[in-house]
């Protein structure tokens, strides 16, 4: 999997398919999607321009969906997988992630176990799991999870979570890497300084700070110059001090999904009819 990718929520069909295809041009390999975002189509439509146009082959891409809350359990599972697939008009998947700790989980992970075993998915994962749920699946599971995509940024650092997903041997992914800017994420003086230390923006010191700890991420923009400015982060490197300097920023609370609150279980649930809610 590689450790930076492009991601798509909130991007619209309708606009989806140009900004992926650009993504791809840009060189992203890994695609980031979900049966939630309800533009699946556009994705699959953009990989195959981009096949077909000799810009990429197949086996290049790593292409990755989720199944949301209402395709728990293992019935429903197998058909969302098919729906999904379908959508992208693709043969397999590269990885498959559970989007939420929510519903028939585990229903649904012996469908996808299934699915792993056929050679359907080359890896299946899940998202939004804390530590507790993380272990409590892997203790029951023939298959454990391969990646834990979860909100991950300075002032949600997560580091006793990032130590028990390395004991465990799933890999950390992380979303909303710039927590979509909220809480002044790009005028942090932490981060302007190290940035202009390194001749860098905030956007790349942050998605640099993620990868030397070993996070993949999955950045997204609708603009092509803030596409290349966001993969532009492999000939820098932070030192120790930038890291520590970091660390201080922590404010080890959500910025964006918390679980644990009744009121967002409820938001979670109702999210798919409800255009308004934005954040998963």
């Amino acid at each position: 999997m590689p450790m930076e990718g492009f991601g798509v929520f909130q991007v619209p069909e309708s606009q989806c398919e140009e900004v992926v295809r650009n993504a791809i041009c840009a060189g992203y390999r890994l695609i980031d999607t979900a049966s939630s975002y309800k533009n699946e189509e556009a994705v699959g439509a953009a990989i195959r321009q981009a096949i077909q146009a000799g810009i990429v082959a197949r086996d290049e891409l790593f292409i990755t969906t989720k199944a949301y809350i209402q395709e728990m359990g293992y019935d429903n599972l197998k058909e969302a997988f098919t729906r999904s697939l379908n959508k992208l008009g693709l043969d397999y998947l590269d990885l498959y992630l559970i989007h939420m700790p929510l519903g028939d989980y585990y229903g649904a992970w012996r469908a996808m176990e299934e699915l792993y075993a056929a050679g359907r998915i080359r890896a299946i994962g899940v998202c939004n799991f804390d530590s507790a749920r993380l272990m409590d699946l892997c203790y029951n599971a023939r298959v454990h999870p391969m990646v834990n995509q979860i909100e991950r940024h300075p002032h949600y650092q997560r580091h006793d979570e990032l130590a028990i997903m390395e004991k465990l041997g799933i890999q950390p992914q992380g979303w909303a890497p710039f927590a979509e800017g909220l809480n002044g994420m790009f005028t942090e003086p932490v981060l302007q300084a190290i940035a202009a230390k390194h001749s860098r923006t905030a956007a790349q010191v942050i998605l640099r700070w993620e990868v030397q700890q070993g996070v993949s991420i999955i950045p997204k923009s609708v603009h092509p110059e803030r596409m290349a400015e966001n993969l532009a982060i492999w000939d820098f490197e932070l030192d120790s001090g930038d890291m520590q300097e970091i660390r201080t920023m922590d404010k080890a609370r959500p910025s964006m999904l918390d679980c644990s609150k009744p009121s967002e279980i409820d938001r979670l649930y109702h999210y798919l009819s409800n255009p308004v809610l934005t954040s998963l």
